[in-house]
């Protein structure tokens, strides 16, 4: 590591203080958020008021109404918000942001449209244009991941959805389980794509890595949860050659890297960049802690 890499890591680390201020703000809005959720994926696709945005991907009453909370309960942390329903944010405007939060307030809505329950609520922490907070809330399943730079990654089960949530630092970590969950590789290996947005490059991506493992088993997920899985070990690999942008990817990210685990632009595998003039991600591969081609 040089200089400047050790000096960017100074950098971005925050202070205890500001660990335990910034993580309890970052999870409430998330546990919130999925109980808005919710409750119109409750009310039933009737209730959903979908619609189509200007780049003719769809959006519900829940993604608005997730954002007005996330926004309005994050901005106590007077720290400005980017995010993929906010208004559309001029890069003149965000381009010298020390520190700002990268929010998808729902995250998977064609699954969340086709009401198959794999949706996220993402929300990082980006410093110095590196996310160095992370957190990922799957509201079905009552299961939220998060981690702080340098601190590791977790699982906390059992949260439920709630429009009250007032979880303290110490409640957090209270009996949440350090990621990842596997201590090798699956075996056989288990290769996530996107359940919604897969193209022939995807697929020929797949065969290069069967013709190493053959016998490896493919995983349709929807959302982040696929980074999330990974994080847990419970699969090995994902591959994505289909358009996503930062707020896809920033609490994913770090949540894995967290862990061992890597993920490199396609194609060079470079390192990931936020804050760009443009939002689009490149392609990329995503490798468990445990993951060998």
């Amino acid at each position: 590591m040089n200089y400047n890499e050790k000096e960017m890591i100074n950098r971005i680390i925050l202070t205890a203080e500001q660990r335990e201020f910034l993580l309890p703000k970052a999870f409430n809005a998330a546990v919130r958020a999925g109980a808005v959720i919710l409750d119109v994926y409750a009310a039933g696709k009737d209730h959903f008021d979908v619609n189509l945005k200007s780049d003719m991907t769809p959006i519900t009453l829940a993604d608005r109404r997730s954002h007005t909370l996330i926004k309005e309960y994050l901005a106590q942390t007077m720290i400005p918000l980017l995010s993929e329903e906010g208004r559309e944010m001029r890069y003149e405007e965000r381009k010298d942001w020390e520190m700002f939060w990268m929010v998808d307030p729902l995250d998977g809505t064609k699954e969340f449209i086709k009401g198959n329950n794999e949706f996220t609520v993402n929300i990082a922490l980006v410093a110095n244009n590196r996310p160095v907070m992370g957190i990922i809330y799957v509201p079905y399943f009552q299961k939220i991941y998060f981690c702080e730079k340098g601190f590791g990654s977790y699982l906390k089960e059992g949260v439920r959805p709630d429009p009250n949530a007032d979880y303290t630092y110490d409640k957090i970590y209270e009996g949440a389980v350090e990621l990842p969950l596997r201590t090798e590789a699956n075996s056989p290996l288990r290769l996530a794509i996107s359940r919604s947005h897969n193209n022939e490059e995807t697929f020929a991506r797949l065969a290069e890595v069967k013709k190493a493992h053959p016998d490896a088993v493919v995983v349709e997920q929807g959302s982040s949860y696929k980074f999330c899985l990974l994080a847990e070990g419970s699969v090995d690999y994902y591959v994505r050659t289909t358009h996503t942008y930062e707020w896809d990817t920033a609490a994913g990210e770090v949540i894995l890297s967290e862990t061992g685990g890597t993920t490199k632009s396609l194609p060079g595998l470079g390192k990931f960049a936020y804050n760009k003039e443009s939002l689009l991600n490149p392609f990329f591969v995503c490798r468990s802690r445990f993951f060998q081609e």
